[in-house]
């Protein structure tokens, strides 16, 4: 059974840094483009980053580039994303992705960003 299981999401101030990590299962991870999307209410889903099958490759939003990482461990079938700098308007649910010949979600984490 396909699972996307996010974690590491929480409430952090102005300026603070936080990791999510997406723990994949079910599925040949290594064969999949992984993406992190992040959605507000009221707002349409963001891409936010992608990484190539082989981490050979990342892409970024305008909004967080030189902010956010993110990588990739296929031994750990594991996606994270290291956030920087956070600001109040990166606050969202964020969603992590597994593309290929289809897309499997999770069921997204809160980042709270706020003092």
């Amino acid at each position: 059974q396909v699972q996307l299981v996010e974690s590491g999401g929480g409430l952090v101030q102005p300026g603070g840094s936080l990791r999510l990590s997406c723990a994949a299962s079910g599925f040949t991870f290594s064969m999949y483009v992984m993406k992190w999307y992040r959605q507000t209410p009221g707002k349409e889903r963001e891409l936010v980053a992608s990484i190539t099958s082989t981490g050979g490759n990342t892409n970024y939003a305008d909004s967080v580039k030189g902010r956010f990482i993110i990588s990739r461990d296929n031994a750990k079938n594991t996606v994270y994303l290291q956030m920087n700098s956070l600001k109040p308007e990166d606050t969202a649910v964020y969603y992590c992705s597994a593309s290929y010949l289809r897309a499997y979600w999770g069921q997204g984490t809160q980042v709270t960003v706020s003092s």
